[in-house]
């Protein structure tokens, strides 16, 4: 590294440590992308009003005790437009999504609560349609749907209909994950290529001229946990689901968190070629893009094979890849090895590129 690249990493590292305020006068889309603005908001507005260490903490989802029992809470909304697209649903994704902030979380899914705000006009069949989706998701993912609310609102204010879902898991005993715990010398697994749904979603807008034969890649990934959690038990560090504001944002959210260093691949990362080509048409890098059925995990190097195996012997996980590791510096962030022998900085998500994708 020259002596100018070392200046700059140190100029970005020293304005990473200033406490995160949100400055913002208004809201915008960029402020539910996952990226930059959604942390300013969450980190900078939401947390500090209710000084809860828990909460302050940002994970997907929330370790209470019951005496001898530990169980994980986590809530979530969908907004996605259009409600149906290649390989999903809203009610699909509803289910899925939640489940699997319970499942990275290390926690099996046991109940989910459902709240659906439905827009005045909206055709039976198409509620029907998804009420099935989330039962059918459901029974895959062996979780109960338990309670729930309805509420309608006038025409046109609600794009069809939104969806709030709240779920319970029981944590598993085997977890031991703490993303502040990532060591040098962790590797980075990813359960499967990146950027199908995001891809998937904008596609079947069809507000851009192009096709391409992209499928959404919402699913439960509770199995995939599980598979990581037998093969690498505790030496399994953490594990994200990259949804809103892909590989990348999650990389960076853990680099921030454990102070460490993590370079990348980039030959090693699982893209399909009709997600590439549509990225690269658009000017989007998939890392960037949202997925709904992958995982990002860190595990110590001793169990990384095993962990990788584990992983490719289910179907969801058939193009699992160990795609980089962590290392000490440059702390907190995240670098990527290039096809071309070059090192470039990943950076958070900035903007928001895809709204409305989940």
């Amino acid at each position: 590294m020259t002596d100018l690249e070392q200046q700059a990493l140190e100029r970005i590292e020293k304005r990473r440590r200033r406490p995160v305020r949100f400055a913002d006068d208004t809201i915008t889309m960029a402020h539910g992308a996952g990226g930059k603005a959604t942390q300013a908001l969450v980190a900078g507005m939401i947390a500090p009003a209710f000084a809860d260490a828990t909460l302050a903490e940002l994970d997907d989802g929330a370790r209470i005790e019951l005496g001898d029992t530990e169980l994980v809470l986590t809530t979530d909304s969908f907004v996605v437009r259009p409600l149906r697209f290649p390989g999903g649903s809203i009610g699909a994704l509803a289910v899925n999504g939640t489940v699997n902030d319970l499942a990275v979380c290390g926690a099996r899914p046991t109940a989910l609560a459902v709240a659906l705000v439905l827009e005045e006009g909206l055709d039976a069949n198409v509620l029907s349609g998804e009420i099935d989706a989330m039962a059918a998701a459901a029974r895959v993912a062996g979780v109960r749907l338990v309670t729930g609310d309805t509420k309608v609102v006038e025409r046109g204010k609600a794009d069809g209909m939104y969806v709030t879902t709240t779920g319970v898991g029981m944590l598993d005993r085997r977890a031991a994950l703490a993303r502040r715990d990532l060591r040098p010398g962790d590797r980075i697994l990813l359960s499967g290529p990146v950027g199908d749904h995001g891809t998937a979603i904008l596609l079947a807008r069809g507000e851009l001229d192009l096709e391409a034969d992209v499928v959404s890649d919402t699913a439960p990934l509770w199995p995939v946990a599980d598979a990581l959690l037998g093969a690498a038990g505790s030496e399994l560090r953490a594990m994200r689901d990259a949804t809103r504001g892909g590989v990348a944002t999650v990389l960076n959210e853990l680099a921030a968190a454990a102070g460490v260093g993590i370079v990348v691949d980039e030959a090693a990362v699982p893209v399909r070629p009709a997600v590439q080509g549509a990225c690269e048409i658009l000017g989007i890098d998939p890392m960037y893009v949202a997925n709904e059925g992958r995982l990002v995990a860190v595990v110590a190097p001793s169990v990384a094979d095993a962990a990788l195996d584990a992983v490719r012997a289910l179907p969801a996980g058939s193009g699992a890849a160990l795609i980089g590791r962590v290392g000490d510096e440059p702390a907190g962030m995240v670098l990527v090895r290039t096809a071309f022998g070059g090192t470039r900085i990943m950076d958070m998500l900035v903007g928001d590129p895809l709204p409305r994708i989940c």
